[in-house]
């Protein structure tokens, strides 16, 4: 059995962290035959075991375990890694009696058994985790803790998907920069074509005024011609009726 190099409590003269389930609904020989087999065992092996085990006293067992290493883990900061199953027990609980009715009004006695199981996990000493790590790096393991294996695998994909969201952010931000640089070159060219429509609308009004404003003055000038030859018309016509009345006195 490893050897525990700590005394942070006494635990029914076994330092170590435990966990008890009191009044479990079992008969403790049927939870003494379950807890033989994790005895002295490491936390991950002890879990693994429980959990191939087809008894059902094992799932009790194994949420006694999981409590005594989370003590540990919580209360004293010991890796579930570092930890073995030091002690394990069960004593015997108080007994329910109950009554079956038989025939002839007989009835016979049942006796419910209850038991308190205890389990005290112990921390292995630096010398005994080197070879453990040694022999397990032989093996090309890390580690036999399932639940510790667990962990670091969640732990690297909570850290890819904190990655990917940064990544995603930082491609959210270039987009929206982007974004905003075209609608400003848009905004910008927009305003623009708007100054160059309103210059050339300008110089198109400018240009319809003196094209109006020359064709007005065609037009006043045409008229002038027009009124002076009706006028020299007119006064060519009054000589000649002037110079008819004087050959019509001299004829008289």
């Amino acid at each position: 059995m490893a050897a525990i190099t700590y005394d942070e409590r006494k635990t029914n003269e076994r330092p170590g962290v435990r966990a008890q389930h009191r009044y479990a609904r079992m008969s403790a020989y049927k939870a003494r035959q379950v807890l033989d087999l994790i005895r002295g065992l490491p936390v991950g092996e002890a879990r693994n075991l429980l959990q191939l085990s087809e008894r059902s006293a094992a799932r009790t067992i194994a949420k006694v375990l999981d409590s005594a290493v989370a003590n540990a883990a919580n209360n004293n900061d010991i890796p579930p890694d570092e930890l073995f199953v030091a002690a394990c027990y069960a004593d015997e609980g108080p007994t329910l009696k109950r009554w079956r009715p038989r025939a002839r009004g007989r009835a016979t006695r049942i006796r419910k058994r209850t038991c308190h199981i205890t389990v005290i996990v112990g921390r292995y000493s630096p010398e005994e985790l080197d070879r453990m790590r040694a022999r397990l790096a032989e093996k090309g393991r890390a580690t036999t803790d399932a639940a510790a294996a667990r962990a670091r695998r969640v732990a690297r994909s909570r850290a890819k998907q904190a990655e990917q969201e940064a990544e995603s952010e930082e491609t959210e931000a270039t987009t929206d920069e982007a974004a905003e640089a075209t609608q400003a070159e848009a905004t910008e060219e927009v305003t623009e074509g708007t100054f160059a429509e309103d210059a050339e609308a300008s110089a198109d009004e400018a240009t319809t005024d003196e094209a109006t404003d020359e064709a007005s003055a065609e037009e006043a000038a045409a008229d002038g011609a027009e009124e002076a030859e009706a006028a020299a018309e007119d006064g060519a016509a009054a000589g000649d009726d002037a110079g008819e009345d004087t050959e019509t006195g001299k004829d008289d």
